[in-house]
């Protein structure tokens, strides 16, 4: 993977002009920013009254959003629903000779279908995943920054606009891998909520613990086992899954056992850790105690019915 981070060393004498159709909480968030960075901006949205308060900040409001399209002189910007609504958005516009920027959550393989889409009719598409909140957006210091994917040349063309509102992290030409990289985040994001609210379930009914220091030593834990990352793309890239390994498949099978009971004698439903142990049990049962985490990642990727052997 070829992935460019850029910051904001330099600036043009000249700013692009911005096109941004879409006005929701995201939508509204970049256009300020776009505006406060000095950017002339367009702007359009389904329902106008949301575009009033950015038409007295600076910004040129259009009814039409073909006219909106037509006009643009920069960046064309989408930050809609899903993809479905893209498609609804841009029928019935000319996108000929203009470079398309989709800010919306999509899949892979959407972002794949709408550049082509895009290229069908004269125009190129950089796909973007936007890794932060409304609240973090023209914000350097809040951390927050947007995968960008597609045709190298269109990320560097329009550079200093996209990191006006957040860091910009180039990764590859694929414009599907823009849309992956934010939802693998996502995803291993929601298995971690997943396991903090099983913990504070465990705690919870415990009147005399603290909640506010429990939260601090789960914070601690989690991001002390966050470097296991490294781990298993470690073990996947040299596909020796026993690679390094200090806690294999067998011993955490067996320690599975105790959580489950704790959550039992807690009256806590253990939903959110069984399936996950399952496929650990199951890995397990097929001959790989020995190995670490990565042998479950083979095992779930595997796009076959797993099966234990037994």
């Amino acid at each position: 993977m070829n992935l460019i981070t850029t910051d904001n060393t330099s600036a043009p004498a000249e700013k692009a002009h911005v096109t941004l159709l879409g006005l929701g909480d995201m939508g509204t968030a970049l256009a300020r920013a776009w505006l406060a960075a000095g950017h002339p901006l367009t702007v359009w949205n389904r329902t106008p009254g949301r575009a009033e308060p950015l038409a007295r900040a600076g910004a040129r409001v259009v009814a039409d959003r073909a006219e909106a399209v037509a006009s643009a002189t920069g960046p064309v910007v989408l930050c809609l629903l899903d993809d479905a609504s893209v498609g609804e958005v841009l029928e019935g516009t000319d996108p000929g000779g203009r470079d398309l920027v989709n800010l919306t959550t999509v899949t892979p393989s959407q972002a794949r279908q709408r550049a082509d889409w895009a290229r069908a009719r004269g125009a190129q598409l950089l796909d973007g995943g936007i890794m932060a909140v409304p609240p973090m957006i023209g914000r350097p210091e809040s951390g927050g920054y947007v995968f960008y994917s597609g045709d190298q040349d269109l990320f560097a063309r329009h550079r200093e606009a996209l990191e006006s509102v957040a860091g910009a992290r180039y990764v590859g030409a694929d414009p599907g891998h823009a849309a992956l990289h934010d939802v693998a985040l996502l995803s291993g994001m929601t298995g971690m909520f997943a396991g903090m609210t099983h913990a504070f379930a465990l705690v919870q009914p415990e009147k005399d613990l603290d909640q506010a220091q429990f939260a601090t030593l789960l914070a601690e834990w989690l991001g002390a086992m966050a470097g296991a990352a490294h781990g298993i793309a470690a073990q996947l890239a040299d596909g020796d899954y026993t690679k390094g390994v200090t806690s294999n498949l067998a011993m955490m099978t067996a320690g599975n056992a105790t959580l489950l009971a704790t959550a039992k004698d807690q009256s806590v439903d253990p939903g959110l850790l069984t399936p996950y142990m399952e496929l650990i049990r199951l890995r397990v049962a097929q001959g790989h105690g020995e190995e670490g985490l990565a042998g479950t990642v083979s095992l779930l990727g595997s796009g076959q019915e797993p099966s234990d052997g037994e």
